[in-house]
């Protein structure tokens, strides 16, 4: 199963301000019609990974754009439309339960009742794994006799191509048992039911029964959807098995705001939805990147969730780290980086060069190591991991041009050849990779300490000389630096990650890129109009020419940026300008339901009006669900240093939530638990015997 890029208006690859070829309003391009793609903005989306369902809110599975049951990328069923008595149930309701279930409710009137009241409801129960359990009740007061007959179909199509837009023709099916069987070149699909039909019609793939229903009692059946390979060849990843525990305590949260736990409790479940595992690792969880573009690892995103997670245990971080370092490059080969893990070339927007996630999760690595032996990660799991981060940092140590950081995965006569621009975010991860690696190598008797801290406080100083733009305002970062030195001066969401230090010794923040006053300064910016719509942060400022609401990253609000700023702003003590951005998120979290997307529209807030939803973004996400959680658990300011046998708690002093109680969540695989005061005073209720607390 591979990702897929989410359709979008341009490929992510073209070129911005290309010359297009110009015409006459009226005339038709050559050549047929491009598909239009799949949007599910408005679908009900069940996930547990590996397997995903969609359709709309009437819960009939149409095969139109991404409506059917998938596994692993391939789309087992297109069509499941149901009909009682010749007529589709009256759609009374549609929701997700869970983000691996949904219920869906509809009502038929008996033939030649003539009381208006419907006698027969019509449940269905869906799982994202592929069952499916129809219940017909009869609230009448008189017998109900009439067939109940499902229409099923597949095409057997890749995810990637239906999410194009592209429709593969049904494949004929198949009388199988109590079912119906459809055969394709690598796979094949079955749908069997439970009680078995009473008249499988395979030419026009439906299965019926004859129903008698009496007044108050009820009828069900059972359909199951399965894969089968015809191909043989390696495993696919497998979602979390039956006896596997989530990788993360569940805590309860507690708040004069009630959205908190609501946002928290739904982007937990929304995560859990998108966890897999490697065949042959069943405990080693990892998340997926999200549904249903990119239902596959993509190892920065991956490491950002286990991140963001911390706060409820190790246990996510250390099965993320382990597939990675199954993955990472280990010796130089053609076009290679030693060191390196992989990631795609992301799109950078209208007015930015794109950027290499591969350089990303390379250095995110070694923070994700070392954040979770503070934690608590245990010494010999952490010391099984440090060769992959000294080999992170062997990467990043031969990536640098001018003393900065542009694209690890390009090899160094390529990036001499042909330079890109240096992205601020890249250095302020770059700095970051290297103070918590010099941290790792100290504690655990590994030369190259302080070369890296050395190197760390000269980038500081060369970013501080020739990343600011001095403007009216008081100035601002650069977005990067063009190949020839040239500040870009794009004001864009990516600066919320010169607030992420990270977390170093005895709860402490490493040492930022910014000074204090430059810190101040980016601190108002974010939460000025031109960056926060008032639902979260811009990508890209409003005031840009190129600024485009639905922009993927021209515009549009990304949840996890946000999660980001709130918490960076909060430890650097601008609790004010944090707390601005949590409303806002808060917000918006509760138009979705609690469930918020990867993204939505950059539109300006306006009394009575929604957030405008992206057709293309992932829900779930991974990014924007650690991170909404994220968001909330920041407030406590909980930060150990569990190798150092300390635990400081700095909580928000200004209390944007009220009173917050946080409980279970994990510190040295222990529980913890925090109470914070409207007045922002931390109270720790529960916490290892072993470690010694500090306030603030």
């Amino acid at each position: 199963m591979t990702a897929i890029r989410p359709p979008q208006a341009a490929p992510a690859e073209s070129v911005v301000g290309a010359p297009r070829p110009v015409g006459r309003a009226d005339q038709v391009p050559a050549g047929p019609p491009r598909p239009q793609p799949a949007a599910v903005h408005h679908a009900v989306l069940c996930v547990k990974a590996p397997g995903m369902a969609a359709s709309g809110a009437d819960g009939q599975l149409r095969g139109h754009g991404l409506h059917g049951f998938y596994r692993n990328g391939v789309r087992v069923v297109a069509r499941m439309e149901l009909r009682l008595g010749g007529m589709e149930p009256v759609p009374l309701q549609g929701a997700q339960t869970s983000a691996a279930e949904a219920r869906f409710l509809g009502a038929v009137r008996l033939p030649g009742d003539l009381d208006p009241d419907p006698a027969l409801t019509v449940e269905r129960l869906r799982h994202a794994d592929g069952v499916e359990t129809v219940i017909v009740r009869n609230a009448g007061s008189r017998p109900a006799r009439l067939p109940l007959e499902i229409a099923l179909g597949t095409d057997l199509g890749p995810v990637g191509e239906i999410a194009a837009g592209h429709r593969p023709p049904d494949l004929p099916g198949q009388v199988q048992s109590a079912g119906l069987r459809w055969a394709g070149p690598a796979h094949s699909a079955v749908v069997s039911a439970k009680p078995s039909p009473h008249a499988v019609l395979a030419g026009a793939g439906v299965l019926r029964w004859d129903l008698e229903v009496q007044p108050g009692a009820r009828w069900s059946v059972e359909l199951r959807a399965e894969l089968e390979s015809t191909v043989p060849g390696a495993r696919p990843p497998g979602g979390r098995g039956t006896g596997v525990p989530l990788p993360w305590s569940e805590p309860e949260v507690r708040a004069d705001d009630d959205r908190a736990a609501l946002l928290v409790t739904r982007s937990l479940d929304a995560l859990g939805g998108l966890l897999f595992c490697d065949p042959d690792r069943p405990t080693d969880l990892y998340s997926a990147s999200g549904a249903p573009w990119r239902f596959v690892l993509a190892p920065a995103d991956a490491l950002w969730a286990a991140r963001l997670t911390l706060p409820l245990g190790t246990r996510l971080a250390a099965g993320t780290l382990r597939a990675l370092a199954r993955r990472q490059q280990l010796a130089p080969a053609p076009g290679r980086t030693e060191g390196l893990l992989p990631g795609a070339l992301r799109h950078g927007g209208p007015e930015l060069p794109p950027t290499c996630t591969a350089t990303e999760a390379t250095l995110l690595f070694v923070t994700v190591l070392a954040e979770a032996w503070r934690w608590g990660l245990p010494r010999t799991e952490v010391a099984d991991l440090l060769p992959a981060a000294e080999r992170a940092l062997g990467a990043l140590r031969d990536g640098l041009v001018d003393g900065f950081v542009t694209d690890l995965s390009r090899p160094a006569e390529d990036r001499a050849a042909h330079p890109v621009a240096a992205r601020a975010e890249v250095q302020a991860q770059a700095h970051r990779a290297a103070l918590h690696g010099a941290e790792l190598l100290e504690a655990f008797g590994r030369a190259g300490a302080e070369e890296w801290r050395a190197w760390a406080a000269g980038l500081r100083g060369r970013f501080r000389e020739r990343f600011w733009i001095d403007d009216l305002s008081g100035g601002r970062p650069a977005a990067g630096l063009a190949p020839g030195g040239q500040p870009l001066p794009a004001v864009a969401s990516s600066f919320v990650h010169l607030l992420d230090t990270g977390l170093a010794v005895d709860g402490g923040r490493h040492e930022s890129l910014l000074d204090r006053e430059q810190t101040r300064l980016l601190a108002q910016r974010l939460v000025a109009p031109e960056l926060d719509s008032g639902w979260g942060l811009r990508t890209l400022s409003a005031k840009s020419p190129r600024f485009n609401p639905l922009g993927h990253r021209g515009g549009t609000v990304r949840v996890h940026e946000t999660a980001l700023a709130i918490a960076g702003l909060a430890e650097a003590g601008h609790e004010n300008e944090a707390g601005t951005l949590l409303e806002g998120l808060l917000a918006a979290a509760t138009h979705f339901e609690g469930r918020v997307p990867e993204m939505y529209a950059g539109e300006q807030r306006i009394p009575g009006c929604p957030p405008v939803p992206h057709p293309a973004a992932c829900r779930p996400a991974a990014l924007s669900a650690a991170g909404a959680a994220h968001a909330v658990f920041a407030l406590a300011g909980v930060r150990p240093d569990v190798p150092g046998g300390r635990v400081k708690v700095r909580p928000a002093s200004t209390a944007p939530l009220g009173e917050l109680e946080l409980t279970n969540l994990r510190v040295a695989g222990e529980r913890f638990s925090v109470r914070v005061s409207r007045i922002g005073v931390a109270m720790v209720e529960e916490a290892p015997a072993d470690l010694q607390l500090v306030a603030r």
